[in-house]
């Protein structure tokens, strides 16, 4: 029997492989290893050094625009190892080539889209951040905000479910900014953020040091940090509070970026009907957020909010649609749902439902089902799962407990108030969507969630076609949310930069301002 490989790291401008017999990585549907990762005995200090000195200082040196063609290059060449990609997601993730587009192809979509905004910022090397504005009366002497790149790196911390957007939605900004990135995937998933990483290094697109991957143990990755290094995690909300905690963010005052676990709701329009357009995009919206990707997504639909007297139409629909949706191999044309990463993630979910059953009735439970080319005693397939809840004002772990698997819960509301109300127990969502044909309603509903979401998806009649989902995350749009959420920010087209600039007051003559602005260019939002 032969041994898996052991996965290289990238620091310090090598690839090193880690000590010791590695943390095994495993296909969840077939419970065969696959590979092993370790990040023990790296010389991290130096590594994390080198990407400092070395990759920043060679990326800081090229102007937007030039960053920009590297992103472009970047994006060519892990196009041209697509295929290599979605089976290594299929292998390690479970996905269904549906679902692995989400992450694959999304990430180069990503690329893609920073590539063409970092063009239009030219031979810029300094961002002008706003309009000059007078000191006094005399008009000589003014003051210039500018946004330069910050002098240090970015550490990722990523998350199991997306190893390849993951990395990418962060490294864009990051790159496009001037600032070298060192990437932390979750253990789970590792192996496809790897191979990207080590395609991209291979082609010889960065100088040294501008992009760096560590697999296996976080331990130590923080304590490098300085004063001007960045770090932005994405994961559980546990986590998140020892980061925050850490002497490099409570100390060093290293900038920080989280974005965790929330429950993302859906609200029907109080006047919709069970024959209404309306209706059925909830519908239709609820059980694709539930099974892309097994409902292993941030932004997933978790909580759904219909009219008390929609209640059990809407459940009938949505079952209807749950019990045509087919479970197993993601290899097998016959499946539409994979399976989860893990057997670990399989006990969490699992857990999870039987918590929330607590205070809620089990509207459809697809357990009973066959699975397709699939152990159900040993992959880490979890068929959906659909709970209701009719007096979801007096419940509590339906607001606080996540399931970060295919499993939602159904809830009945009197009035938009209550509605509302209800909703903003989530305490910081990601994203609310709205299903209306009513324009004034959607303008209402969100100016009332708005502030405690990150993103409001409204989905009417007229954009049907061409609204983009609402857990799809587009890099033209802000993705994080408030509270419970992390807090964060990331994407918003160019605002993703600001996370990567240090923002500065030159106050001066306007003849030294000219020669300032000779070298920049105003920021556009």
């Amino acid at each position: 029997m032969s041994i898996p490989t052991l996965l290289p790291n990238h620091l310090g401008g090598q690839w090193v492989t880690g000590s010791g017999a590695g943390t095994p990585l495993f296909d969840p549907v077939l419970g065969t290893e696959l590979v092993r990762v370790s990040s023990a005995g790296l010389d991290l200090a130096a590594g994390f050094r080198f990407a400092r000195e070395q990759g920043g200082s060679a990326l800081r040196a090229l102007s937007y625009g030039q960053r920009a063609g590297l992103l472009g290059a970047i994006g060519k060449v892990l196009q041209a190892h697509r295929d290599a990609y979605y089976e290594i997601a299929t292998a390690n993730s479970g996905t269904t080539a549906r679902d692995s587009a989400v992450d694959i192809d999304g990430g180069i979509f990503t690329l893609g889209y920073y590539a063409k905004q970092g063009e239009a910022l030219g031979e810029a090397r300094v961002l002008l951040d706003g309009e000059r504005i007078r000191m006094g009366k005399d008009p000589a002497f003014q003051t210039q905000h500018i946004l330069q790149p910050t002098q240090g790196l970015a550490l990722f911390i990523n998350a199991f479910n997306f190893p390849s957007w993951g990395l990418w939605e962060k490294a864009a900004p990051a790159l496009l900014s001037g600032v070298p990135v060192i990437v932390k995937p979750a253990t789970a998933t590792a192996w496809l953020t790897q191979r990207m990483v080590q395609d991209v290094v291979d082609a010889g697109i960065l100088p040294p040091g501008a992009l760096s991957v560590v697999c296996g143990s976080s331990a130590g990755l923080m304590d490098q940090l300085q004063p001007f290094d960045v770090v932005s995690f994405t994961g559980s909300a546990e986590t998140a509070r020892l980061i925050r905690s850490h002497p490099a963010v409570a100390e060093r005052s290293v900038r920080c970026n989280i974005e965790a676990d929330s429950l993302n709701a859906a609200l029907l329009d109080p006047d919709a009907t069970a024959d209404s357009e309306a209706f059925n995009l909830l519908v239709n919206e609820v059980v694709r957020e539930m099974t892309v990707k097994s409902g292993q997504k941030c932004t997933a639909i978790r909580r759904v909010f219909v009219p008390r007297a929609l209640y059990d139409a809407a459940a009938q629909a949505i079952a209807a649609k749950l019990a045509r949706t087919t479970v197993g191999n993601p290899r097998s044309e016959a499946v539409r749902m994979g399976s989860l990463v893990s057997t670990e993630q399989k006990a969490n979910v699992l857990e999870g439902i039987a918590r929330l059953r607590a205070e809620a009735e089990v509207l459809f439970d697809g357990s009973g089902q066959p699975l397709v080319d699939a152990d159900a005693a040993t992959s880490a397939c979890v068929a959906p799962t659909l709970l209701g809840s009719r007096a979801p004002a007096q419940a509590r772990l339906l607001h606080e407990v996540e399931v970060f698997g295919p499993v939602a819960t159904l809830m009945a509301y009197d009035g938009l108030a209550q509605a509302v109300e209800l909703i903003r127990r989530g305490e910081g969502s990601l994203v609310c969507s709205l299903y209306s044909a009513n324009p004034a309603f959607i303008a209402e509903a969100a100016l009332a969630l708005g502030s405690a979401h990150g993103r409001v998806h409204a989905i009417s009649p007229d954009v049907a076609a061409s609204q983009t989902g609402h857990g799809n995350v587009m890099p033209m749009s802000l993705h994080g949310g408030p509270g419970r959420a992390g807090g964060g920010e990331e994407l918003g087209g160019l605002r993703a930069l600001g996370f990567y600039h240090r923002r500065s007051a030159v106050q001066a003559g306007v003849d030294a301002l000219d020669a300032l602005a000779a070298s920049a260019v105003a920021l556009k939002l």
